[in-house]
C-alpha cells in the first residue's frame, strides 16, 4: 500500500516516485549541495563563474539555510527520492505586509522534463492558500525559468536591477493571481 505522494499505478506496477515535504534540519547538507550546483549551472554563463559561487556559497550556507528554517515567515518544501536524496526544493517567504514571495525553486538537472518543478510549485501555492497572489523575481537570462513559469500562468510585472547583490543585471518580477476558492 502507497500513499498517493509516494506511487503511481503504471500498467499494473507499482512505481516508486518523489515525495514532496516539508524541509528539516537533516535536509540542510543536501540542500544546500543542490542549490549550489543550481546556481552554478544557471547563473555561471549570465553573471560568470567567479560570482555565481560567490554568491551561492554566501546565500546557500548551510548555517543561512539552517537558519531560514527557525523563521515563522519562510516556508520551504524538498523533494524526496525513494532513496532518501533530494531531488528539489522551494522556499517561499511572507513579509510584514503577507506579500508571499517564491524567493527558491531549483531541481537537480536529472528531473528536468519530469514534473518535478511543477509538483513543487502546487506545494508552494497549496501551502499558501488564500493569499490574493505569489511573485517571484527571476534573473534576465534564465529563460529556462521564465518559460516554466510563464507556462504557469506567472506575469511580468515588472524589471529592475538585481536583488541578489549582482551588478550590471536586470531581474524579472513576476506574478500570479491565486484563486480564493
Amino acid at each position: 500500500p502507497c500513499a498517493a505522494l509516494d506511487c503511481r499505478r503504471d500498467l499494473g506496477m507499482i512505481i516508486a516516485m518523489t515525495q514532496i515535504r516539508t524541509m528539516t534540519a537533516r535536509d540542510v547538507p543536501s540542500v544546500s549541495r543542490l542549490l549550489g550546483e543550481s546556481w552554478r549551472r544557471t547563473y555561471s554563463p549570465i553573471m560568470g563563474p567567479e560570482t555565481t559561487a560567490r554568491l551561492s556559497d554566501d546565500k546557500h550556507a548551510p548555517e543561512r539555510l539552517a537558519a531560514e528554517l527557525l523563521d515563522d515567515n519562510k516556508m520551504s518544501f524538498v523533494a524526496e527520492r525513494p532513496d532518501g536524496s533530494i531531488a528539489g526544493y522551494a522556499m517561499a517567504a511572507m513579509d510584514d505586509r503577507g506579500d508571499v514571495l517564491l524567493d527558491r525553486l531549483h531541481i537537480d538537472k536529472t528531473e528536468f522534463g519530469s514534473g518535478l518543478a511543477t509538483d513543487l510549485l502546487h506545494a508552494v501555492l497549496a501551502a499558501h492558500a488564500g493569499i490574493p497572489s505569489i511573485a517571484l523575481e527571476v534573473i534576465e537570462g534564465n529563460d529556462r525559468a521564465i518559460a516554466f513559469y510563464r507556462k504557469h500562468g506567472f506575469e511580468a510585472v515588472e524589471r529592475r536591477p538585481a536583488a541578489h547583490g549582482v551588478g550590471g543585471h536586470a531581474s524579472v518580477i513576476m506574478r500570479r493571481l491565486l484563486s480564493r476558492a
